[in-house]
């Protein structure tokens, strides 16, 4: 969210998405409010500074050891993000604390994924942390606590949780620059996602772009595919039998169709009801059951709103709930 003061920023949430409230990044308030920087506290061999995150690896083995002590511990207080590192988690936190949860369904958080967060990082020479195995695995679990303190954290509340993990990386996938393979993709997630499922956590991966949503569905650990429906439902459905599989065995797609981008005329929610309805069809005739497409369905904005003034962000709120009414009345 572009907000510089976190209570704000949780105010709007918390009146727009009274059922799934979720706590806010605010990177304009802070460079370490960024998707990268956020997650990066305490991880081996990362320096955050004004300018971003960078690897240092001169004491690797060092921090690899304590790093791993930490691990073997389950010490998911030390793999906290700090205050600093998220204002909007905690005032989000304690606004739920002051009000109470009465007629919240689900708390939603986040992490960013490990592909985006690992080619989001190099070291002085260029190298990203994305090609060095190691520090690729130790990134994975550093992102597994520091879900699973998130989980902890909110767990108090007794309510239902949605955990996202952010990949906007894998838009990239199938570029002849992307270092990463089918396989790669898919152990990964599901390693970290393995250790995240529980009776109370759905989770969620959003990917903004076009990418091979087939990989995800192969992932059981995945309960919301998340796209930017706007822009790219057509896309979307060449994957229908995969997608199918996927809703059949209870998974749930979060259709992006607010946009967060310029658009030369803004949507209103008659027009977006319609590109619903015919995303729905053009998956229902790619062979898609028609109940599964229209009931396990979230709406959300397209993307983040991170960049965006804090004006059209709540614009882009008021006509997702408008939508989000509008398409439950049908």
């Amino acid at each position: 969210m572009p907000h510089k003061d976190a209570a704000s920023a949780v105010e709007l949430i918390l009146k727009y998405f009274p059922r799934a409230p979720f706590w806010p990044q605010l990177p304009k308030r802070d460079f370490r409010e960024g998707m990268v920087a956020q997650f990066s506290e305490n991880v081996p061999c990362l320096r955050a500074a004004a300018d971003g995150v960078f690897l240092d690896t001169r004491d690797k083995d060092r921090e690899l050891e304590e790093f791993y002590d930490r691990i073997i511990a389950g010490d998911t207080g030390y793999f906290k993000i700090g205050l600093e590192y998220a204002a909007g988690l905690y005032n989000f936190y304690s606004a739920l604390r002051a009000r109470g949860v009465k007629g919240i369904e689900f708390i939603k958080c986040h992490i960013t994924g490990p592909f985006t967060f690992a080619a989001g990082i190099s070291n002085k020479d260029g190298a990203a942390l994305l090609h060095d195995e190691i520090l690729m695995q130790a990134a994975v679990k550093a992102l597994e606590m520091k879900a699973l303190w998130q989980l902890n954290l909110f767990r108090q509340f007794g309510k239902k949780m949605i955990l996202f993990i952010d990949e906007p990386y894998l838009a990239a996938f199938g570029s002849a620059f992307t270092p990463v393979n089918r396989d790669d993709v898919v152990a990964q997630l599901r390693e970290l996602t393995s250790a995240l499922e529980a009776p109370d956590v759905l989770i969620g991966l959003h990917c903004c772009g076009n990418t091979d949503w087939s990989m995800l569905t192969e992932v059981s650990g995945i309960d919301i595919i998340s796209f930017d429906a706007f822009s790219f439902s057509d896309k979307f459905a060449l994957y229908a039998p995969d997608l199918q599989k996927f809703l059949a065995r209870g998974g749930d797609v979060c259709w992006g169709m607010v946009p967060t981008q310029d658009c030369a005329v803004f949507p209103d929610a008659g027009s977006l009801l319609e590109k619903i309805e015919g995303g729905i069809k053009n998956l229902v005739k790619k062979g898609v059951n028609e109940d599964l497409a229209r009931n396990n369905l979230l709406l959300s904005p397209s993307c983040g709103l991170g960049t965006l003034n804090e004006a059209k962000a709540e614009r882009i709120f008021s006509l997702l709930a408008e939508v989000s009414r509008a398409y439950q009345g049908q």
